[in-house]
């Protein structure tokens, strides 16, 4: 299984980006994919999943301004950010694990296969 995430780049505050999480060796829409972010010196957290046909989930810190959604065709996950601030300022991960799992969606553990990451600076 591989996950390749792209997109990430520098952007002024309030734009806008659109990470992408291509994935091989397992089919997307067949398990829970998640997006996490790592900003310096701080924990690995929670931003986004979706799980099953619509079932999506979000930190409350990127509500109304991320939606994530997957191409099931193209067996791409995406996130799309908008009015992006500096404290999204991060490293990206793309992560996916079993549609069912005792651990919750917001919880690393629940993840058995992670991306390389791709880094998001938000600065004017």
């Amino acid at each position: 299984v591989q996950l390749v995430e792209s997109g990430g780049g520098l952007v002024q505050p309030g734009g806008s980006l659109r990470l992408s999480c291509a994935a091989s060796g397992r089919t997307v829409s067949n398990y829970t994919m998640g997006w996490f972010r790592q900003a310096p010196g701080k924990d690995r957290e929670f931003v986004s999943a979706i799980r099953l046909t619509i079932s999506t989930y979000y930190t409350d810190a990127v509500k109304d301004r991320f939606t994530i959604s997957r191409d099931i065709a193209r067996n791409i996950v995406y996130l799309q950010m908008n009015d992006l601030k500096p404290e999204d300022t991060a490293i990206y991960y793309c992560a996916s694990g079993p549609t069912y799992n005792n651990l919750p969606y917001n919880n690393a553990g629940r993840y058995d296969y992670w991306g390389q990451g791709t880094q998001v600076t938000v600065s004017s």
